[in-house]
């Protein structure tokens, strides 16, 4: 059972408590990401997130990390398009001590000149390493590709160029302008009363900042193709095709769907790429939601001299999926895996807050298990057949990094 208040000031706590574990996950949602940024200030929320590791008014950076080594807890946080997400999980004993910390970085962090250099460093190496895996960064082309200069197509690191213009003075106007109490979530599973909703309230219940609301500008999907030369081993490629944005009633039919095509050993894709023709070692397909829109995307990695032969298999079997549509020994056994991974991922304190986080910052709502498995087992062979025939059509974007850069032949 999950438990919702709003405070005073507008932060949202949800709760749920699970008393047959003895772990606690406690997760403080932001609702921005590189989606509030512009081209002067890319990066910022991701470098923001990496500041409050780097010291309090109390705490140093070395005494944030040895606070949970020393309680066998763990600390870390993560920065997407449309949300921040700073996050600990620690023994149920631990749990107001873990709070206590988290409010302290969220509040209290100083923002130090020279830790911030340093920090622009470590970001910078980061940046770097990302452009040494194509297989990453070619999915960050095809955003680009399909968003053009809407937020949603910048890189969520940000660039060399921004990373050195951020200043303590600009980290703190951010937070100001984004992390308003409407725009808070503080999400907690675990072994826990009901009265830790009041622990979370005494740190994040009374604070204030900017009141100006958020307002996103909704992205037009273009279809584009775009290539980079890079000397790499293999020719890594990516489709995208406009898909349902978060809370979208026939997101069911369509997670179905990229399960039959790309989501498994068994789907289309994997059978027909690299069991059948032994093109690539990878390839896949996943949907990604955001508020107002979505991508379907196709990836998959193969020798240079194969990637006519990669793009072609890969249009046969869309082809064949939109003619032909799914069996229904396939819908059945998509549906099974995904209730199957639902119930094995409420396992976990951890992958349970993120679930209530995510769905309380960007959806208000919260939907029981069974509301969840009855939606799945209203999917039919007819949704998921005119989804495919509504979502893969002539209208799509390319991304591709190559030795040669060159495109294949569409």
């Amino acid at each position: 059972m999950i438990k919702k208040y709003t405070c005073q000031n507008g932060v949202r706590i949800v709760l749920e408590q699970i008393p047959t574990v003895r772990s606690v996950a406690i997760g403080v949602w932001i609702g921005t990401g590189s989606r509030n940024e512009n081209p002067e200030n890319n990066g910022i929320s991701h470098f923001l997130e990496h500041m409050f590791f780097k010291g309090t008014k109390t705490r140093s950076a070395r005494e944030i990390a040895e606070s949970f080594d020393s309680i066998g807890g763990q600390v870390n946080a993560f920065t997407s398009k449309e949300y921040t997400c700073y996050y600990a999980k620690v023994l149920d004993n631990h749990a107001h001590f873990a709070l206590e910390v988290l409010a302290d970085m969220f509040f209290h962090s100083t923002f130090d000149s020279e830790e911030l250099n340093k920090e622009k460093n470590v970001v910078n190496e980061e940046i770097k390493m990302y452009e040494d895996t194509p297989d990453d960064i070619v999915h960050d082309l095809l955003s680009q590709a399909i968003y053009g200069d809407h937020p949603l197509g910048y890189p969520i690191l940000g660039t060399e160029e921004t990373l050195q213009s951020f200043t303590g003075e600009k980290l703190t106007q951010y937070m100001h302008e984004t992390y308003t109490p409407e725009n808070v979530v503080i999400s907690i599973a675990g072994n826990v009363p009901e009265s830790f909703i009041k622990n979370a309230e005494e740190f994040f219940g009374s604070y204030e900042a900017s009141k100006e609301s958020i307002n996103h500008v909704k992205p037009e999907f273009h279809a584009k193709h775009v290539s980079r030369k890079k000397e790499t081993e293999q020719a890594h490629l990516c489709l995208g095709f406009e898909g349902l944005q978060i809370g979208h009633k026939d997101v069911y039919s369509l997670i179905v769907l990229n399960n039959v095509l790309g989501g498994s050993m068994s789907s289309r894709l994997f059978q027909d790429v690299r069991e059948q023709r032994g093109l690539a070692y990878s390839v896949f397909s996943y949907h990604s939601a955001y508020q107002d829109s979505g991508i379907v995307t196709i990836y998959g990695g193969t020798g240079a001299n194969q990637l006519d032969v990669l793009y072609e298999t890969i249009q046969e079997t869309l082809s064949t999926l939109r003619a032909e549509g799914i069996t229904e020994k396939e819908l059945n056994n998509s549906k099974e895996q995904l209730k199957g991974s639902l119930m094995l991922s409420l396992e976990s304190t951890n992958s349970r807050m993120s679930r209530n986080g995510k769905n309380e910052l960007l959806l208000r709502r919260h939907r029981s298990l069974d509301e969840i498995v009855e939606q799945i087992d209203q999917v039919t062979k007819n949704s998921v057949d005119t989804m495919a025939n509504n979502i893969f059509t002539d209208n799509f974007s390319v991304s591709l990094i190559s030795p040669s850069g060159e495109l294949p032949k569409i």
